[in-house]
């Protein structure tokens, strides 16, 4: 009996240490999910939308019928946002004064969602994609031209307050990969030359041509069609000639 209680004690020590050699990876993330008073973020900053937005968000509420004005808080975040250049607290507290919410339901939502910007932005925001299909095209070379270009880091804002740097999970482009997004407008098919006169032409207050910098038009293959040469077959092809 007592060899049973120590052999049993034995494995039980043994799957403790087990236990206590697993870790949990550290989260790591650009973005502000606990807001902490600042001087450019606070709640004494009074924030209001323009009369031309108070038009735009009129519209949006318009679109929502009675009792259902909640569903309107995402456009109505993203018109703050793109009013003020990022997301201060203010806004959200004013956000859900228009749609008689608490305020947690709000801060529930902002924080949640990556696209909302919770500390100064630069004037152009540029976000590399680094997921699996970007990367295995050269997303890394991508982002490492986008530092060396702006000589900022990842999650930082230059001095100039003219960029800042984001990497971000899939922005739904992958067949043109490796791509970036700036403000709202996509590049595709980067090289790194691309990527470096993209960011030149901005500097210059030039607007470069968003999409693909490959020379075609979307997403189609690049070159000659591999498929669907010409006309589809008519109905019983390939079927039995007995059936």
């Amino acid at each position: 009996m007592l060899k049973t209680v120590q052999a049993i004690a034995q494995n039980l020590q043994k799957f403790v240490t087990f236990r206590t050699l697993q870790t949990s990876a550290s989260l790591q993330h650009d973005s502000l999910f606990v807001h902490r008073d600042t001087p450019e973020d606070n709640p004494d900053i009074k924030f209001e939308f323009t009369p031309e937005n108070k038009k735009r968000a009129e519209a949006i509420l318009a679109i929502y019928p009675e009792g259902h004005k909640r569903a309107a808080m995402i456009p109505l975040l993203d018109l703050a946002q793109r009013q003020y250049g990022w997301l201060p607290i203010s806004a959200m507290h004013h956000v859900a004064e228009i749609l008689n919410l608490p305020k947690m339901r709000v801060y529930e939502v902002a924080t949640f969602y990556t696209m909302f910007m919770r500390k100064p932005t630069g004037k152009y925001h540029v976000q590399v994609c680094t997921t699996t299909p970007c990367w295995l095209r050269g997303s890394d070379e991508i982002l490492e031209a986008c530092k060396k270009t702006l000589q900022i880091g990842v999650g930082e804002t230059s001095k100039d307050m003219m960029w800042t740097l984001s990497e971000v999970e899939c922005l739904g482009a992958c067949v043109n990969a490796p791509m970036i997004q700036i403000n709202d407008d996509y590049y595709e098919d980067l090289t790194v030359k691309d990527t470096e006169e993209i960011l030149a032409d901005l500097k210059n207050d030039k607007k470069p041509a968003p999409g693909p910098r490959s020379g075609r038009y979307a997403a189609e293959p690049i070159g000659e069609p591999t498929s669907l040469k010409g006309d589809p077959p008519g109905p019983g092809f390939g079927v039995r000639a007995d059936l």
